[in-house]
């Protein structure tokens, strides 16, 4: 009986980590996590989009990791080899951005005691990543689109006309084509940078990839910060589960850390956890699996929650496969599979 037991968890431990290591396939998406569905139909997007000139706008709510796409987009390329150059336009005051992209030289202004060469000429021959650009002021659009259109453009102060061959990838959390309508965004440039679009979701639409972000933040956490963190509780982990994440990605890597780093070594239980997240859970919330004197690993967790939240789903769609993938976001066939490795059976 103990045999078949271990047999049965080391299957489970296996799933998991072939699951996170998905993206670890190819080398470009290497420290991007993301199981759900919407993720690996990106990173195929990416695969394909990857080698071409073609310029990218990706869009999508601050924390969902946009410059991790623009960068695994630069070193799936042929330019891999080449300057992956990224600058945020929203976090530059609107007096320095035109300097920052385009250079200056000595004299242009006050302060400008020496040539300085811009972000375009710095990624000549490699990408260029304008994030945060639907922040960027009408002036500057219109010097951008110029670059989009010629592939050229005069540092500030200078009158010789520099050439740069770059790909550009921008990335905006805003709806553009909603600035568009405002008057706040140049239509000619939405549409220059509207070649290939790739949507980011936000975390609370992929939920399922929860569990694999908490893993890889509490192993590459105690690698940095020389802790000895084993294992998340399943209460605690359906607590994670239930949280909005308004900041998306960002927020999840934040907290795992403080928590990471407050613990120390062992296991994080739920009343580690931020008490507004432990007040959010219901009393018929999941309780932490049974843990005997040799503790369990992380994966088997894990496993334990996904097979708890796969049978509620099923007993709230009365077994039916098609509607409780649905629930869960994945497809019917990746249910089946995870049905049949948990043994799950409906009650009589």
């Amino acid at each position: 009986m103990q045999d078949s037991t271990m047999t049965k968890n080391e299957s489970m431990n296996t799933a998991i980590d072939e699951s996170v290591s998905i993206t670890h396939e190819n080398e470009a998406f290497k420290g991007i996590v993301g199981e759900s569905p919407k993720m690996q139909e990106i990173f195929r997007l990416v695969e394909r989009i990857a080698d071409s000139d073609s310029t990218i706008l990706i869009n999508g709510e601050t924390g969902t990791g946009k410059g991790m796409i623009a960068h695994a987009i630069h070193k799936q390329s042929y330019r891999k080899d080449q300057p992956f150059v990224s600058i945020n336009c929203g976090a530059i005051p609107e007096n320095l951005l035109e300097s920052e992209l385009f250079g200056h030289i000595k004299g242009a202004f006050t302060g400008a005691t020496a040539n300085k060469v811009g972000k375009f000429e710095a990624a000549n021959g490699g990408t260029i990543f304008l994030d945060e650009i639907g922040d960027m002021s009408h002036d500057l659009q219109v010097k951008i689109l110029k670059v989009l259109e010629e592939r050229k453009f005069e540092p500030v102060g200078g009158c010789r006309t520099i050439k740069v061959d770059v790909r550009i990838i921008a990335a905006t959390h805003r709806d553009l084509e909603e600035e568009v309508q405002k008057g706040n965004f140049r239509e000619d440039l939405f549409y220059r940078l509207y070649v290939i679009p790739i949507k980011l979701p936000a975390l609370r639409e992929r939920m399922s990839d929860i569990p694999h972000f908490v893993s890889h933040f509490i192993s590459q956490l105690n690698l940095e910060k020389r802790t000895d963190v084993t294992q998340i509780t399943a209460q605690a982990l359906d607590a994670l589960m239930r949280h909005s994440w308004p900041g998306n990605v960002r927020e999840l890597a934040n907290l795992m850390e403080r928590l990471v780093v407050i613990k120390g070594q062992g296991q994080l239980e739920i009343d580690d956890l931020p008490p507004k997240m432990r007040e959010q859970i219901p009393t018929n919330s999941f309780t932490a699996p049974e843990i005997s004197g040799d503790g369990i690993c992380l994966n088997t967790a894990v496993s334990e929650f996904e097979k708890r939240l796969i049978y509620q789903s099923l007993e709230k769609t009365k077994w039916v496969k098609n509607k409780a993938a649905k629930l869960l976001h994945v497809k019917r066939t990746t249910l089946v599979e995870k049905i049949k490795r948990y043994e799950l059976q409906q009650c009589a």
